[in-house]
């Protein structure tokens, strides 16, 4: 089981906690200038590395705030956690994201 270090809370076990997709994701300034395609693309399309990933999460047995988690997506390892609208922390030491 994931341990989740809330900003707010504390750790808590895992089950406490909602996965809320990509972090990080900024929505289109003129949505209806977008082509069906595009738009599709900013909806469904989202990255899948193997290896550090920014998520969004949601303390949803707690605090109920979202907040963000650096994951090692090999080994599901915790890298960092920081509140929403924080700076992006390096993906590995050295490397900005």
């Amino acid at each position: 089981m994931l341990k989740l270090d809330c900003p707010y809370c504390g750790s808590r076990d895992e089950v406490e906690f909602h996965y809320g997709g990509q972090a990080h994701l900024s929505r289109p300034e003129d949505p209806d200038a977008l082509s069906d395609a595009r738009w599709a693309e900013y909806l469904f399309m989202r990255d899948n590395p193997k290896g550090p990933f920014a998520e969004r999460w949601v303390h949803w047995a707690g605090c109920r705030r979202w907040f963000n988690v650096l994951r090692d997506t090999r080994d599901h390892r915790v890298i960092a956690v920081y509140e929403m609208g924080a700076a992006h922390p390096p993906m590995v030491e050295g490397e900005t994201p």
